[in-house]
């Protein structure tokens, strides 16, 4: 995962590698922020083309640990 932080401390996602091929965030729609299990995460609603189709997906940065997770792809 390679994301920038503004002063903030704000990540903002800019692409990952997945199944081998790197995918580059073409946009965020939308961040929120959500408590699972205790852990406080910001969710990126993301969209990029993969395979030249465009697809609507989720990453998941969970804020204690600093981890990326790709919920719904």
């Amino acid at each position: 995962m390679v994301a920038w932080f503004d002063q903030a401390g704000k990540p903002h996602p800019v692409r990952f590698r997945y199944k081998g091929s790197v995918i580059k965030v073409h946009q965020v729609i939308h961040t929120t922020e959500e408590k699972l299990a205790g852990n406080r995460m910001l969710i990126f609603r993301c969209q990029s083309e993969v395979d030249g189709v465009m697809k609507v997906f989720e990453l998941k940065y969970e804020l204690g640990t600093c981890k990326w997770l790709l919920w719904k792809m």
